[in-house]
């Protein structure tokens, strides 16, 4: 994600980035999408445009796991709460 400011400049992974509206502000860029177990290993990757529903990426991420998992409130969504 870059500052609104410097988007004319922006040209580091171009096919990522894109537009999104946050709460506070819009912002250009990408997301990064991580998933650890408890012991902090890395589970899983991806990168996407600013512009995806986070939600939209947890039955791939997660595909693998069992059990409970948590994450911030931009991953859950009302199938994945149930």
């Amino acid at each position: 994600m870059c500052h609104n400011r410097r988007i004319g400049s922006h040209k580091v992974m171009t096919e990522f980035a894109a537009w999104e509206k946050t709460r506070a502000d819009w912002f250009y860029g990408f997301k990064l999408h991580l998933v650890i177990n408890d012991r902090g290993e890395l589970l899983g990757v991806k990168i996407t445009a600013g512009n995806v529903n986070d939600h939209d990426l947890v039955p791939e991420l997660t595909r693998s796991l069992f059990g409970k998992r948590f994450g911030d409130r931009g991953y859950i969504s009302q199938p994945l709460f149930e």
